[in-house]
């Protein structure tokens, strides 16, 4: 495929114009073409205003087209081939393998979320029939099923160019919803983008919906995001970023005449805690395991375990010091772009101004400034230095952890009691330590969105189980999550039906249930 630069508006290729840029090899800096450039007012409306003309069409189609659409797409990402995975690489500096995983990921994605609107249970149909004998009052029929909101705008991530980007999880359970979907492309790799757009453009044709249902527009600057997020049209958001990028876009939606949700997933700490029976029965391995998650793509996860607290011991000083003997030997990899490796070096350089903070290893190997790579950095504290500095509370992207040495138990409550919204919160140990530490865990119930026994947050699996979120700043809304089935209902609302006759309702609300989708009936759920 030969990259233009252009934006897809419902359809329409626009050249670029205004302030343009490149994306650039974050492993060479090398500029790559082709020049791309901000949208304008004008194309971010012409984008919406298809969106909303397209709404009408999408939510009625048939689930079976709206399924096949997602399979469509799922099609069209594997005949970009090796193409898509180079330019990503080129982009990203992502290595191939991990490229090839997450394109997986992105296609499976597709396909769950086809076979969940096949099925229709997601769209909690609820029946309740009339009782017309009932005293003192006859009981009305009354039924209710989620509805798709309209326009959908969603902002690629930077770490995930599929899986989380123009074919991401927005995008799919938005369009699965069936909800128009404009995106804002990263503008760190704005040519992946334009492959990923044009697959969902050819898509759309294949099964015969109209272009409008997606638009895609490039842009550098913020002005492009909030005029998207402004426009009357726009009834959602969603956002995967910085707590600043997110709460910026908040604070927009927020000031409208009428205010939309912004469902933004802006990454957090995520605390692990080491108890004592994991340090006694395997601390070399947990060592390795947390060093292989703090590291796992060069440490550019929201879920990244940038702090680790164990009870002060001769085991908890071993484990600091195999960790900080294997951050030794983990290599400095490239980053996603020069502005995140600045900004990681950056906030480790903060870090080590802190008294009390000492850097226990670092990867021997110096990282490449050409290449803008980062080096693993571990530092170890005591609970007083990280409770007493600010600092040390906000995340750092990139490879890095402190782990912290309480002297008791209470002093690990008192931090969980103190934390912020958390996207994660991991417990190394035992069944008799999750039975003596049984308050901690009743703590990190009221903090986090996800929590984790014996493993690492790194590595989600989109399931219908999975929450990715967790309450503020970790995400803008606990009640959601932006990975996995549940994810679609950011984009629907509920609608009920009061004594309608049975032709006119929606088909998931139908005695019939042609579909045989499990439903709430008199109480009652069945097929």
């Amino acid at each position: 495929m030969t990259l233009t630069g252009h934006h897809f508006i419902a359809g329409r290729e626009a050249a670029p114009h205004g302030h343009q840029f490149h994306a650039f090899n974050p492993a060479t800096s090398a500029q790559l073409e082709p020049t791309y450039g901000d949208a304008s007012h004008a194309e971010a409306d012409e984008a919406l205003r298809a969106a909303d003309a397209a709404f009408d069409t999408l939510r009625l189609a048939v689930p079976e087209t709206r399924a096949a659409l997602l399979d469509a797409i799922a099609d069209e990402i594997m005949t970009l081939g090796d193409a898509l995975l180079e330019r990503a690489h080129a982009e990203c500096a992502l290595p191939m393998a991990r490229l090839t995983g997450e394109r997986g990921r992105a296609v499976g994605q597709c396909k769950l979320f086809a076979s969940l609107i096949r099925e229709g249970s997601w769209a909690d149909a609820r029946v309740d029939h009339a009782l017309p004998d009932r005293q003192p009052l006859p009981k009305p029929d009354v039924r209710r099923v989620m509805m798709p909101i309209g326009p959908v705008v969603v902002f690629g991530a930077s770490n995930f160019p599929f899986a989380i980007g123009v074919v991401g999880t927005d995008t799919v359970c938005a369009l699965a919803a069936g909800c128009p979907v404009v995106v804002k492309g990263h503008p760190a790799h704005p040519g992946t983008c334009e492959m990923l757009g044009r697959a969902v453009l050819n898509a759309l044709h294949r099964v015969g919906l109209p272009a409008g249902c997606f638009s895609l527009l490039h842009g550098k600057s913020n002005d492009i995001g909030t005029t998207l997020v402004k426009h009357p049209l726009t009834q959602a958001v969603g956002f995967t970023g910085s707590l600043r990028g997110g709460r910026a876009l908040m604070d927009v939606a927020a000031a409208r005449a009428h205010p939309i949700p912004v469902y933004a997933e802006m990454g957090s700490v995520n605390p692990v805690f080491v108890l004592p029976g994991a340090l006694k029965e395997r601390a070399a391995k947990l060592a390795e395991a947390y060093i292989g998650s703090v590291t796992m793509g060069v440490g550019q996860f929201c879920t990244n375990p940038a702090v680790v607290l164990g009870l002060k011991s001769d085991a908890l000083r071993q484990f600091i010091t195999n960790a900080a003997a294997l951050a030794a030997k983990s290599a400095p990899q490239t980053m996603l772009h020069r502005g995140i490796s600045e900004a990681y070096d950056a906030g480790t350089a903060v870090w080590q101004t802190i008294n009390g903070l000492q850097l226990a290893g670092q990867s021997e190997t110096p990282p490449s400034e050409t290449a803008s790579q980062a080096a693993c950095r571990i530092f170890t504290t005591t609970i007083d230095v990280l409770e007493g500095n600010a600092e040390l509370q906000r995340e750092v992207f990139g490879p890095c952890s402190i782990i912290t040495q309480c002297p008791t138990l209470e002093d690990m409550l008192r931090y969980a009691n103190s934390l912020e919204g958390q996207l994660t919160a991991t417990l190394h140990g035992t069944v008799e330590d999750l039975r003596e530490f049984a308050p901690l865990v009743r703590v990190l119930e009221k903090k986090v969105g996800r929590i984790i026994f014996n493993g690492f947050p790194t590595g989600i699996e989109v399931c219908s189980s999975m929450h990715h979120g967790g309450p503020y700043p970790a995400a803008s809304h606990s009640f959601f999550t932006s990975i996995g089935t549940a994810s679609i209902y950011r984009f629907v609302r509920p609608v009920c039906y009061q004594g309608f006759p049975e032709e006119a309702l929606p088909e998931l609300l139908q005695d019939a249930n042609p579909r045989g989708a499990m439903r709430i009936v008199d109480g009652e759920m069945k097929r």
